[in-house]
C-alpha cells in the first residue's frame, strides 16, 4: 500500500493506493474518519490513479465533511473494577484481582464476568492482557465461522490473521489473505457473520460493485440490517 496526495482548492485530500490483480477498473471509497482509499489493478499509473481521484474530488470532499459529523469519538476504557466490556454483543463487567508474584496475567470470562489476574494495577498491562485475550479468541471464532461459511464459495483464503487495524473490520489482500480487526469479536454473532462473509465475497470480487453484493446477498439475505449495526454500534467496540 502507498499514499499519495493532492490539493482541492484548500484542502489537501490523502488517499492510500492498493493495487489488485482482480480488478480491471478502478474504486474509490470513503470511510470514517477520514480515510480515502484506492483500489487500482494492477500496473496502472500513478497518473492515471490521481487524474481518476481528481475526477471524483467533489464526491470526496462532501464525504469527508459528512463523515466529519459523525460521532466517531474512541472510547477508551478504564481499567478498574466494574468497567463494561463488550464480547459477542454482550456487556460484562470487570474485575480486577492483583495477586503478587503472578508470572503472567490471566484472563477469563467466569460466571458472566471478566476476571483479570494481574500482578499489580498496572493499567497497560490490564489493557495488553484483555487485548491478547480478544486477539486469541477472535482468531478462534473467526476462523469456525469462516470454515462454517466455505461451502458458499469456491476458493479458500490462504490465510486467516487478526491483528490491529484501526480504520477497517476487515480486508483480502490481492494474495487472498484475510485480515480481521480484533475488535470484531466484540459484535453479536450475526454481525460477527456478516464481517466474515463480506470478506469471503472479496476473494470473488474485490470492488464494492452490485455483484459483490449480490455474493453477499446470496449468503446473508438480511446483511443490510447487520450492517446497519455495525455502522451504528461499530464506536463501542473498543478498550
Amino acid at each position: 500500500m502507498m499514499q499519495m496526495s493532492f490539493q482541492y482548492g484548500t484542502k489537501t485530500i490523502i488517499y492510500d493506493v492498493t493495487y489488485s490483480s482482480r480488478r480491471r477498473t478502478m474504486e474509490i471509497s470513503v470511510e470514517p474518519p477520514d480515510l480515502v482509499h484506492v483500489v487500482a489493478p494492477e500496473g496502472a499509473t500513478e497518473e492515471a490513479i490521481l487524474n481518476k481521484v481528481r475526477s471524483r474530488a467533489s464526491w470526496i470532499v462532501q464525504r469527508l465533511f459528512a463523515m466529519r459529523d459523525m460521532a466517531y469519538i474512541p472510547i477508551r476504557r478504564e481499567m478498574v473494577n466494574g468497567e463494561s466490556l463488550m464480547y459477542l454483543g454482550r456487556n460484562y463487567s470487570m474485575q480486577v484481582m492483583v495477586e503478587p508474584g503472578i508470572e503472567r496475567p490471566r484472563v477469563g470470562l467466569i460466571n458472566g464476568k471478566f476476571q483479570v489476574a494481574v500482578a499489580t494495577r498496572d493499567e497497560a498491562e490490564i489493557h495488553k492482557a484483555l487485548e491478547d485475550w480478544y486477539k486469541q479468541k477472535a482468531l478462534e471464532k473467526i476462523r469456525e465461522r469462516v470454515k462454517l461459511y466455505q461451502s458458499k464459495f469456491h476458493v479458500k483464503p490462504t490465510q486467516i490473521r487478526v491483528k490491529d487495524q484501526q480504520k477497517r473490520w476487515a480486508s483480502c489482500t490481492s494474495k487472498g489473505e484475510l485480515l480481521f480487526n480484533w475488535k470484531s469479536i466484540m459484535a453479536p454473532s450475526p454481525v460477527l457473520d456478516y464481517i466474515v462473509v463480506h470478506e469471503m465475497a472479496h476473494l470473488l470480487e474485490y470492488g464494492h460493485s452490485q455483484k459483490f453484493w449480490d455474493i453477499v446477498a446470496a449468503v446473508l439475505p438480511d446483511y443490510r440490517s447487520r450492517k446497519e449495526w455495525l455502522k451504528n454500534n461499530g464506536i463501542k467496540m473498543d478498550l
